[in-house]
Parts: C-alpha cells; structure tokens; sequence
C-alpha cells in the first residue's frame, strides 16, 4: 500500500512505472502456430511473387513498357539494339535475384526449424525447392501465351538460388573454424 502512494509523488512516477513495464515488456511465449507462420509465411508468400511474376502482367511486353522509358532517362543516346539487349539482361537479372531472395527465405525457414532432419539439412532441401520451382515456373509460363517457357531461365534461377546458399554454407563453416579456434 505505502509503495503505490508513493507512486503518487512526481518525483517517483518514473521508477513505478519503471516497475509495471518490466513485467508489461517480456514477450509472452508463441504458439506453435505462430511460430510456423513466422518461419514459413514469408517464404511461402515470396513463392506467390514468384507465380504471380510468371504471369502475363511480367511478360517482356509489358515490362519494357517500365524499363525501356527507365533506360532512356539514365541514358539518352541508347540505340534499339542496345536497349533491347539492357531489357534482356535486367530481365535475366531479375530471374537471379527472384530466387536469390528465395534462397535467403529457404534458409531462414529451414535453419530455425525445431525438426532436426530439417534444421541439419537445409542447404539439401532450400536446394530442391529452388530447382522445384525454377522448373515448375518454368512449365507455369509454358501454359501463358504471353509468356516463353526456357530451360535457360530455369538455370539462371538456380544459379541465383545456389549462390546465396553456397554463400551462406561458406559462411557458416569459416565462422565456425572461427569459434573453434579460439
């Protein structure tokens, strides 16, 4: 009772309220649930940009309508032969840096998982769900008319996917020949 009139003094206002906020701030533990959608939602919702991204609204039609007019404000003097070749390879680098990214959510996902098989193994599945889906965006865009399905393009996806991982793998060994050495 004495120490919540004392509360009432200005002086003192700060160091109760210094006190309720201590128990007020611990985060109350998550559900399984919420766990899960915290590890897998931002993977699986990169996968919808992926589909979404092979569908006709990012055909090269209607991307060089963005990119063309993008070029031709950085550099003025581009000829057509040039501008189609800059379209071409921001198209490719889009290609890596879409399955990049998802490559850095697999990982995520996999090395936070509480499954063991998972938690150890996931350079091995981040990589099956990269080709997976590179091959299967692939054939996704086969059935789009404004679309072109190329296996080429499947590789360039893997090899956005596999550099992150291969990244993250060497990485992760120097830093523990790091720890183990000290």
């Amino acid at each position: 009772m004495r120490e919540a009139a004392s509360c009432r003094f200005p002086l003192l206002v700060f160091g109760c309220m210094a006190k309720q906020s201590l128990s007020v701030n611990v985060p109350a533990p998550r559900s399984p649930t919420r766990e899960r959608l915290w590890r897998y939602g931002p993977l699986v919702l990169w996968l919808a940009v992926i589909f979404f991204a092979s569908s006709s609204e990012f055909s090269a039609e209607n991307t060089s309508q963005i990119v063309r007019p993008f070029l031709l404000w950085l550099f003025p003097h581009l000829s057509e032969s040039q501008l189609a070749t800059a379209h071409f390879l921001t198209r490719k680098a889009g290609h890596f840096s879409e399955y990049a990214v998802l490559a850095l959510l697999a990982r995520r996902a996999f090395i936070t998982s509480p499954a063991t098989v998972i938690h150890r193994r996931w350079f091995q599945l981040a990589l099956l769900l990269i080709v997976t889906y590179a091959l299967l965006d692939e054939f996704h865009q086969s059935f789009v008319p404004t679309r072109t399905a190329s296996i080429y393009d499947s590789l360039i996806d893997i090899a956005g996917g596999l550099t992150v991982l291969l990244f993250f793998r060497l990485r992760g060994g120097r830093v523990t020949q790091q720890v183990s050495e000290e």
